[in-house]
């Protein structure tokens, strides 16, 4: 859905990560170049926030930052502009965030984690950011056992109320989705030139200072690409439909295409070899539909 705030937002994609549970293959592309479903996984979710309206992208880099603006370039071919700001060392998720200031334009910025496959109504997320006045909004997903993460209960508005580390007797369902929307004054509060968490250090401090922080909550489809055998899941969810992309909708991609450039391979449920091969190809198992 498309939100009437997508015009006043730009997106912002952290991908700087070295992928190391994801080795050996991240030795040679980064975890968001990845093959899923046949084609790289940053793919899907710029396929979804251009679905949303955005049209404004910025990708924080790092690891192997050039593959990133050698496959999107200007982000013209899937009908977005996407600039590039790359880190010279690492500086954490709020950092990271606060490092693209420069780049950004609007009043709201939705800020994505790159390894997480979802499924949210990123319009909703957005409408509900506008709706509360909030000052930062964050995606909260309703998982079957939470044990497994830190969560964010709510009140009966909607008003997050704390952020709590992993308990094996967890007071709600709701975690951390790895999307979150911001007002540009709350990026430039963040401090600058050094690392930052935004989870254990950004959060955190804005409830203490009384920001009004939101859950948008739901129970859409999510993952951790964490490691390969999510990548197998995902991109085996994303063929079936389980996990929507925009980018797949009602396209075939064909096995003869020109071997350019190979990024690493992995497996799909079957079997067969999905591999990325060149900046605007790709090749996945012979009469797959995607």
């Amino acid at each position: 859905m498309t939100s009437a705030a997508a015009p006043n937002t730009d997106a912002v994609i952290l991908v700087g990560g070295q992928g190391t549970r994801l080795r050996p293959l991240t030795l040679s592309a980064p975890k968001p170049m990845l093959p899923t479903a046949g084609l790289p996984f940053l793919t899907h979710l710029l396929a979804r926030i251009r679905e949303a309206g955005i049209k404004h992208v910025v990708l924080g880099t790092s690891f192997k930052a050039e593959v990133f603006e050698e496959h999107f370039a200007d982000g013209s071919d899937l009908g977005l502009e996407i600039e590039y700001v790359t880190e010279t060392e690492p500086l954490g998720t709020g950092g990271g965030i606060r490092n693209v200031l420069p780049r950004l334009r609007a009043e709201n910025v939705m800020v994505f984690n790159g390894d997480v496959l979802g499924g949210t109504d990123l319009g909703s997320v957005l409408d509900t950011h506008v709706r509360t006045e909030a000052d930062v909004t964050l995606h909260l997903v309703r998982v079957g056992d939470p044990r497994a993460f830190g969560c964010v209960p709510t009140d009966a508005d909607g008003r997050v109320t704390a952020f709590l580390e992993k308990t094996q007797d967890p007071p709600t369902d709701q975690i951390n989705a790895g999307c979150y929307v911001f007002r540009r004054e709350i990026i430039e509060s963040i401090p600058e030139g050094r690392p930052v968490s935004v989870e254990r250090e950004v959060f955190p401090a804005l409830l203490t200072e009384g920001k009004k922080l939101f859950g948008h909550v739901d129970a859409a489809y999510w993952r951790d690409m964490g490691t390969p055998e999510d990548f197998v899941r995902g991109s085996a969810d994303l063929v079936r439909g389980i996990a929507p992309s925009p980018a797949l909708l009602g396209s075939v991609v064909s096995r003869s295409c020109t071997r350019v450039r190979r990024l690493p391979r992995v497996r799909c449920s079957s079997g067969a070899p999905w591999s990325v091969v060149a900046p605007r190809s790709v090749r996945v198992p012979a009469s797959t539909v995607l």
